[in-house]
């Protein structure tokens, strides 16, 4: 019988010193589990050990840790001599190197000398749990269990259940998760699991905006953190975690997908590993760092007008948050063109080129805002062969308010309306395909990569029938499958449901 993860005297085994394996101990320590920790380099282990140590002093300088919490941690950490120590654990954690072969080796070594009764986990963030689990004896014992780093700050923990992992081997996983201070989100076996599956949306698109010339890695970031309320700009986060890191990911799971355009990534991140431009860690990446990983260059993305502000403007058609804007910077807002004020108009999913042509206006003096998006920074763009000055006379109305500006290039979508839509049906894809449960993916890419929104509710703040309508009306401009929309998000459109409405299956 397995073990409740609970119980005062459970015992974990942690294989593997490096940094995952110490933050594993680390917040095992702290909720009061034993563990032994194992590693295969001499002295490894006795290493691990100190180094956890010493965080945990450091936590009691801090005040975040008792003395006596820490002379406790401290007994209850044991440097294993070697992989028959763990004969008395109630479940073991490997997290070593991405390595299908090692793995499945050290797991045939632990089954014959654990319990029937402990557990055996894997913290791998890329090798399906299906492969590892594959040549152990008892398949229904062996599971995921996916932390992220830095362990002891990040507060989500993946729990992967393979084809045959038993219903109580996820379910004290989960109570160990928490018990580690953890908050756990079951996803099933596949690549990518959930948070590295659903990121890639949001890295893929970001990438595809520079290749097609659309807009600065600056100006991209400066939306996605001011339109959106992301923390990160997809081109800082890139450079933070690291190109010899995402870009690897995104092949793997791309690939895993079978190709599946919507996860694919675009020539400017492999133009970045080809050039050992990897980011923070190398002082350049899509930005300049110091030595400190401190940012260096000036870029802001801001659009800055040298032109006096429009005083008269032209509405083609009736948007009422686009009028609201105008009426609320001053221009005089004509009833009919005279055939020399800019053109506004709110765009959904179109570009200024398509919009030009579906209506006939002039796209000499048209300017497409993103309305849909309007913060504190506001998004405009124009068709190749525009009157530059045309935007910037808008651009100085919008400045004079205080508000900020971001010219791009011609782009179904815009930026935000992009980035935001491809988050959101990658989201749904994954509910489609069953990864996990609608709140669970939500929960999962908030916790996992600080998102202001879960990809589900992102549609649902958009509206699944404007998500719906972006995507369809890229996907018809661009002719690219990547923006195909997921059936999850669609079928909630039509029908007018809330996007965590179940498939009807269950």
């Amino acid at each position: 019988m397995v073990k409740n993860p609970g119980d005062t005297d459970y015992c974990l085994g942690v294989v593997g010193a490096g940094s995952m394996g110490q933050g594993i101990v680390q917040v095992a320590l702290q909720g009061g589990v034993t563990v032994i920790l194992h590693d295969a380099r001499d002295g490894g282990a006795e290493a691990g050990r100190e180094a956890v140590f010493a965080r945990l002093d450091r936590l009691v300088e801090k005040g975040k840790f008792s003395d006596s919490e820490l002379i406790a941690a401290k007994d209850n950490l044991v440097a294993a001599n070697g992989l028959g120590d763990f004969a008395k654990c109630d479940a073991v954690v490997e997290a070593i190197f991405e390595d299908l072969e090692v793995k499945q080796s050290l797991f045939a070594k632990l089954e014959e000398i654990v319990s029937e009764d402990c557990l055996l986990a894997s913290n791998t963030s890329s090798i399906l749990i299906a492969s590892i689990a594959r040549t152990c004896r008892n398949r229904a014992r062996i599971a995921g269990l996916h932390f992220f780093n830095p362990v002891p700050l990040m507060r989500l923990v993946e729990v992967i259940r393979g084809p045959e992992t038993g219903a109580e081997t996820v379910d004290a996983l989960c109570k160990l998760g928490k018990r580690l201070g953890r908050t756990p989100v079951v996803a099933k076996d596949a690549p990518g699991f959930l948070v590295n599956h659903g990121g890639r949306a949001y890295t893929t698109e970001g990438m595809r905006l520079l290749h097609e010339n659309v807009a600065s890695p600056a100006g991209i970031d400066a939306i996605m953190r001011d339109c959106c309320g992301f923390r990160m700009g997809p081109c800082e986060l890139m450079d933070l975690t690291g190109v010899d890191v995402n870009y690897p990911v995104t092949q793997i799971i791309y690939e895993g997908y079978d190709h599946d355009p919507r996860l694919k990534t675009s020539f400017p991140h492999r133009a970045l590993l080809a050039a050992g431009n990897l980011g923070r860690k190398t002082g350049a990446g899509n930005f300049r760092y110091d030595d400190k990983g401190k940012r260096t260059d000036t870029a802001s993305g801001d659009f800055v007008s040298d032109i006096d502000p429009a005083k008269r403007v032209f509405l083609p058609e009736s948007d009422s948050s686009l009028k609201n804007l105008v009426e609320e910077l001053g221009p005089e807002i004509l009833a009919v063109d005279n055939g020399d004020c800019p053109i506004l108009v709110a765009l959904t999913g179109e570009d200024c080129s398509t919009y030009a042509h579906r209506t006939g206006v002039d796209f000499r003096r048209l300017v497409g805002v993103d309305m849909l998006f309007a913060r504190e920074r506001v998004t405009l763009m124009q068709s190749p062969g525009a009157d530059h000055t045309v935007l910037a006379s808008f651009a100085g109305a919008l400045s004079a308010s205080g508000r900020k500006v971001t010219a791009i290039a011609d782009s179904p979508g815009f930026v935000a309306q992009r980035m935001c839509a491809m988050v959101a049906n990658l989201g749904c894809e994954m509910a489609q395909i069953g990864l996990a449960a609608p709140a669970e993916i939500d929960l999962a890419m908030k916790l996992g990569l600080g998102y202001p929104l879960g990809p589900l509710e992102l549609a649902e703040s958009m509206g699944a029938d404007t998500a719906l309508t972006i995507l369809t009306n890229i996907q018809q401009i661009t002719g690219e499958d990547r923006y195909r929309p997921s059936l999850w998000l669609k079928r909630r459109a039509m029908l007018g449901l809330p996007m965590y409405t179940s498939a009807g299956n269950t």
